[in-house]
Order: C-alpha cells, then structure tokens, then sequence
C-alpha cells in the first residue's frame, strides 16, 4: 500500500476473508449471546445523568504541549500544534443502526457539535456502531478538510457514503501525515454491523508518533500480550487512551473488552507517563451499570497517573 508496509512483526490475522485475533480467544458466537442475553442481570442506571458540562475546546493549540478532551465513550479530541485529531467520534442519541432502539446515550457529549473546531484526522478503530457512527461521520465530512482512517477493508462502508479521503491501514502499516505518522497497532477484539459480515473487516489500535511524544489509542480491546509488543516497537507512550467498560459477565466479554484491573495492568506494561479512561459512562452496553467501570477504577486504588474524566473535560500533557 502507498501509505506504508506492513510490518511482519505482527501475527498472521486474515485467512483471505476473515480476520481473527491470532494466539488469543476469539469472541463468542451467537449461542453465547443468546445465554449473556437469557441470564443477564444488568446492574439499574438511571436512563439519563445531567452531569456534563460542555467546554469550548480553541480551535487551534500552540506551542509543544498535547490538548486533550474527553468528548464522550471512546470519542478523545486530541489536539497539538497543527493537528486535530478525533477517535471513533460519535454524537447520535444512540449506538445502534436504527435511530429508535438499542443503546441509547446517558450523557451529553462533552463538546457541542457547534463548538467541535476543524478536525484533520479522524482514526477509527472498528466497524461497531458504538465507534463507527456513520450520521457523525457524514456530519464530518460535510464539514470538509478531515482525512479518515480505518483499519484493513474497512473504507468501502466510508466510500459508499461519500466520506473521505480515506486511507485503509493493517496491523504494522502507517500513514505519513503532516507533522506526525498513524501506526496501526494490534487489537483484541472482533467486528460486524450485521448478522453475516462477522470478522470480514479489521479492529485495530493506533500509535500517533510525532516529533515531541507517542500517543496510543487502544480503540476497543481485552487484555493480551500485543501492550507490551507495542511499547518495544514505539517506546514508552506519553499518553495511552485505554478502554475499561462493557466488561460483564466477564465469562463472555474479557475476549473482546478489558475490566478496569486490566486497564490498570496495560497502562503498567505500556509505562505510559499518563493514561486516560475511555469507553465508560455514555453507553450501557454490558451489565455493569453505566459508572461502575469508574467506580471499580477507583476502589481498587488506581496509579494517580491514570486520569478519570468527565465528558467535556481537558488534560494538558506535556
């Protein structure tokens, strides 16, 4: 590919039609949906928390320093000098394919989408609809000036759309960008938007390497051994944003998503200077309830340099 090659330092994952997580449990299948949705017991939430305070984020940064803003979910405006970059955004009422059922937000986005500045790169780590929101993406191109970024087969839903430019990129392959480069990075984790596109495009992570620092977002993803695979290859990051929500039961979920103490246990093996938690308090997709990732965060004593946000909160790394 013209964005970069692939680095064969990464396990085989693609059989020719469908990806898989190499050397690690794969998700479960549809009878074990079926028993989670039989025998699930989700912890009551209130259906809305009028908690958020929206912030202004500028509309450009200055200076050496990274800005970044908690929007909601696994949605992080990171901004530095001459970039704008947004993860997995997503602004719709609910994370589903159909505007009046299934997952539906708890909180307000952190940021209006009046006041979002002008975004230059928007990574997305998967095709789920909690990461691939498709009405927030339209909204961004219209907007115009964004380039997209997907994992491996994942720019013909995008293109079909009308959204671009877009650039595929595979575990181990990157993107060249002005002032910084996009690393695709491995992901435990699985995809499909419908009942039979199950695997067919990739899930990944992302390392943004610049001149001043490395941040990694881990998009969605369990506990395995590609954390340490990513400090060897790129170093210490300055900032990892690590998912730990949507994690019970744990007998169906730790395949596909961390629990807190596996957050804790990434940002440790990473030796990231600071981490963030994302995915947790926007969306109840599993039976905890829609803060106990948090407060399971906190109770178990979480390193200080593991930072809890509220939507539309800022951290400054330096």
């Amino acid at each position: 590919m013209p964005e970069g090659a692939g680095d064969a330092g990464f396990p085989k994952h693609f059989d020719g039609k469908r990806f898989c997580n190499p050397d690690a449990p794969q998700a479960r299948g549809l009878v074990d949906v079926l028993r989670w949705k039989l025998t699930s017991r989700p912890e009551p939430s209130p259906s809305f928390i009028a908690d958020v305070a929206p912030c202004k984020p500028p509309q450009r940064v200055d200076g050496s320093g990274l800005r970044t803003t908690l929007v909601n979910h696994s949605t992080v405006l990171l901004q530095q000098r001459g970039a704008n970059i947004l993860t997995d955004p997503i602004w719709s009422e609910r994370a589903s394919p159909l505007s009046w059922i299934g997952p539906r937000r708890r909180r307000d986005p952190g940021v209006v989408w009046e006041d979002l500045p002008a975004i230059d790169t928007v990574l997305i780590s998967h095709n789920h609809y909690d990461h691939l929101d498709l009405p927030t993406l339209r909204r961004l191109a219209v907007r115009g000036a964004s380039t997209f970024v997907v994992p491996a087969r994942g720019a013909r839903l995008l293109r079909a759309e009308s959204i671009g430019p877009v650039h595929e990129l595979d575990w181990g392959e990157s993107l060249s960008l002005a002032g910084f480069t996009i690393h695709c990075v491995p992901a435990l984790h699985f995809s499909s938007r419908g009942l039979f596109d199950r695997n067919m495009t990739l899930w990944c992570g992302y390392v943004i390497e610049s001149r001043d620092r490395v941040v990694y977002f881990a998009g969605d993803t369990a506990f395995g051994s590609h954390f340490a695979e990513i400090r060897k290859k790129f170093g210490p990051p300055r900032l990892a944003l690590l998912p730990i929500g949507a994690y019970e039961p744990r007998w169906f979920m730790s395949a596909v998503h961390m629990a807190p103490d596996d957050a804790v246990r990434a940002h440790e093996i990473l030796a990231a200077t600071t981490s963030i938690a994302i995915h947790h308090g926007t969306f109840q997709l599993a039976d905890e309830g829609i803060d106990s990732a948090k407060k399971t965060l906190i109770a178990g004593g979480r390193p200080q340099s593991f930072l809890l946000l509220n939507n539309g909160e800022l951290a400054e790394i330096q």
